[in-house]
């Protein structure tokens, strides 16, 4: 009876105690039964009940025992490693287990496996003192088995409920080890450090993912366990609602693999993603693997100053990868000037040793492993500023767009709209507009670009097809090259009333090479391509209004010169330039008020928001702060300049709409309907610049910090309190008004 008593301990039935499972042939694919199956046989009678209650407590353990050494068996079978090979072998057979009863394997489950094991077998090592115990010395059977045992009394049942959730919801990878840490705190000192082993074995594996993630840039996750994943699920889905981005993300990647990495290649899994990790500390995670991939695959066309450097190839990273290791080992670094020059082995060092201190430790402290993680996600960040910044020119990019796409080279721009003002007149056609363009475009460049500007070549002139609008969803797909559709409110509606709409939908691309792709992502070149269109209308609407005035001077001295040869048809031009006096004034009020808003965007908005820009990137050496500061100047940008604000960039387009109309109605004054129209364009100019400046001027704007310099924008537009009184009487508010209006300026 005591052998039987021992044997049942370590999961042996026999005629004494028996399993109510006997009729199954357990396997490793037999599920775990929900309730304990070892029972005092029923035919013994000698037993009293209070002692036969004890046993069955006694033989409970023996039940424990034996389902978590068929769970630790199961989970470290490495079968499935010949079977996986065997169905990658197109010429093979598997000859295993059934397709239905295949189950997924979980490196996790492995690592929770081996701790499991480690405490059976002291649980056995419990056992086999207590065997010597009875057979050395006359004592109390179920006295000493209990004493002896008594300690895991409190340790298999929770092990074996561990086990039984874990196959019962199929938990892997980050669930488990979120699982094992909220067990981990419970009021039982001996199962508190049971589940410490546990948790520490679980995060073995967690730590050889993030050193191959944070030290090599290689995903090693082979059963989708990681809280990093690829994203190849999600670009299916997009591929499939979106077939001309699933087309260009194709070509993308061929072209450049680290592009779509950056961009679309990776993100984090929620569900794998443990509770005791804070999501900003995963993003960190995230970002210094996908850094550390950048830096270890430069791309081929990446030249750095010189061609000294040769390129590294991408097959050296799945050659010396992290698979299958199940502790650090160092892994031979093939001596590539520009590897060794992007990342320092060094560098790639202290990340392993921070890793490794962390992997060593008994216990998982949060505190320490942010700190790592921050530590590891600065010197990431660090080396990507250098490539970015020094390597690759950032300065020079940043420079070329502002000058471009912000309209800071005048000079050009003037040119351009010059050179295309009579193409303009008319409506583009939708099947050479762009080409139409092309000519002054090109016209301009050689008046006015120098050949030291070696940026010019990387900016395009783009006229989108009518109708087309580029959706914000669409504009997350990252490119080598801006190609934006048209993102203009205005030139949504191309069709309407007026043909020089169409014309509002002028769009320039810049060419991103490697590594700036980085840096001026898709949304930001969007983001640029928003600031230039609605800049180049306000310069066009100011340039008319110009050409205006100029081009009615340029008539009125030429009739005067003919006043002596024909004095009665020079009373007839005299009566009508007397009685288009009035439209003067309004367009002195027209250019007064573009003047005063393309002053305060370019000087007050642009310029000031470009110096602070400059000064925090000299200031800086951290790429994730170059993304922030680089948003926060484009961001303010747009909401300085209104373009956020849907009433008030309704009103400014409406005026410059407004202007551009007045300016070809007053060139075409030859019959007397122009008249008419010519002061409705009036009125509902002074209607809309009225309702601008009590918008502006409301405490909500002008009181805010959204817009610093609002209020000198203001006070140039109000400098004889004009705006003001207009403005009250619109709304009905009885104000004398000034008695010099024309000479407000």
């Amino acid at each position: 009876m005591l052998h039987e008593l021992l044997l049942s301990l370590l999961g042996y039935t026999g005629d004494l105690i028996i399993d109510t499972r006997e009729s199954e042939t357990l396997s490793s694919q037999t599920p775990i039964s929900d309730e304990c199956t070892f029972k005092l046989a029923p035919n013994i009678d000698f037993i009293d009940p209070s002692d036969r209650e004890l046993i069955e407590k006694i033989i409970a353990l023996g039940f424990y025992y034996r389902e978590l050494d068929r769970f630790s068996a199961k989970s470290r079978n490495l079968s499935w490693i010949r079977s996986s090979n065997e169905i990658a072998n197109p010429l093979g057979t598997v000859s295993g287990m059934p397709e239905g009863k295949r189950e997924n394997p979980s490196v996790y489950r492995r690592a929770l496996a081996n701790g499991i094991v480690e405490i059976l077998s002291v649980y056995r090592s419990a056992v086999l003192h207590i065997e010597q115990l009875l057979l050395s010395e006359t004592m109390p059977i179920l006295a000493t088995v209990t004493q002896g045992l008594n300690k895991f009394f409190s340790l298999l049942p929770p092990l074996y409920e561990l086990i039984l959730e874990i196959e019962h919801d199929d938990i892997r990878g980050g669930q488990l080890l979120n699982l094992l840490y909220k067990r981990y705190h419970c009021g039982v000192p001996e199962l508190q450090t049971c589940i410490q082993r546990l948790l520490w074995h679980g995060h073995q594996v967690m730590y050889n993912q993030l050193a191959s993630w944070m030290v090599y840039g290689i995903l090693q996750d082979q059963h989708g366990e990681f809280f990093i994943t690829r994203q190849e699920d999600r670009d299916v889905e997009n591929s499939s609602s979106h077939p001309d981005i699933s087309e260009k993300l194709a070509r993308l990647s061929t072209d450049d693999v680290s592009l779509t990495d950056w961009h679309l290649g990776f993100h984090i899994c929620l569900d794998m993603l443990p509770e005791y990790i804070p999501m900003r500390v995963a993003e960190s995670i995230l970002f210094a693997g996908k850094a550390v991939r950048v830096l270890r695959n430069p791309s081929p066309s990446f030249q750095s100053g010189d061609a000294v450097y040769p390129q590294m190839p991408k097959s050296i990273h799945k050659v010396y990868g992290l698979a299958g290791r199940s502790q650090f080992q160092r892994v031979p670094v093939i001596n590539t000037g520009m590897e060794e020059d992007l990342i320092p082995q060094s560098e790639a060092d202290k990340i392993e040793t921070m890793l490794l201190d962390l992997k060593e430790s008994s216990e998982f402290h949060k505190r320490s492993f942010e700190c790592a993680v921050d530590s590891i996600q600065a010197i990431a960040a660090s080396h990507l500023w250098q490539l970015v910044v020094v390597r690759a020119d950032l300065n020079g990019h940043l420079r070329a767009l502002k000058d471009y796409f912000l309209l800071a080279k005048g000079d050009f721009f003037q040119c351009f709209l010059e050179e295309s003002r009579q193409l303009m007149r008319l409506p583009p056609r939708q099947s050479t507009a762009e080409a139409d363009l092309m000519v002054p475009f090109q016209l301009a460049a050689l008046k006015t670009i120098g050949e030291e500007d070696k940026y010019f070549s990387k900016v395009s002139l783009r006229m989108p097809s009518f109708g087309i609008a580029v959706k914000s969803s669409q504009l997350d797909l990252p490119k080598a090259t801006s190609s934006t559709d048209g993102t203009g409110a205005s030139f949504s509606s191309a069709s309407s009333k007026m043909s020089f709409e169409g014309w509002d939908g002028i769009a320039l691309e810049y060419s991103v090479d490697w590594p700036l792709h980085l840096f001026f992502t898709q949304e930001v070149l969007s983001k640029y391509l928003k600031v230039f269109q609605y800049l180049l209308r306000l310069k066009r609407t100011q340039m008319e209004l110009e050409k205006l005035w100029a081009s009615v001077m340029h008539q009125y001295h030429t009739d005067f010169a003919k006043r002596l040869n024909d004095r009665d048809k020079c009373l007839i031009t005299h009566e009508k330039r007397q009685h288009l006096r009035p439209m003067w004034q309004v367009r002195e009020h027209m250019a007064f008020l573009i003047r005063n808003l393309q002053f305060y965007i370019q000087v007050d908005v642009i310029e000031s928001q470009w110096n602070i820009l400059k000064t925090r990137i000299e200031e800086s050496h951290d790429f994730t702060e170059l993304v922030g500061f680089h948003q926060e100047y484009l961001s303010a940008l747009i909401s300085q300049a209104f373009l956020d604000i849907g009433s008030v960039s309704r009103i400014l387009d409406g005026i410059m709409k407004l202007c551009l109309q007045f300016c070809w109605n007053i060139e075409n004054q030859d019959n007397s309907s122009n008249t008419s129209e010519l002061e409705h364009i009036a009125e509902e100019f002074n209607k809309k610049s009225n309702s601008l400046y009590t918008i502006l001027r409301s405490s909500r704007l002008a009181g805010s910090q959204r817009a610093p310099f609002l209020r000198r924008f203001l006070l140039r537009l109000n400098l004889n309190s004009f705006f003001e009184a207009t403005a009250r009487g619109v709304l009905n508010v009885v104000r004398p008004r000034p008695s010099l209006v024309l000479n407000q300026h």
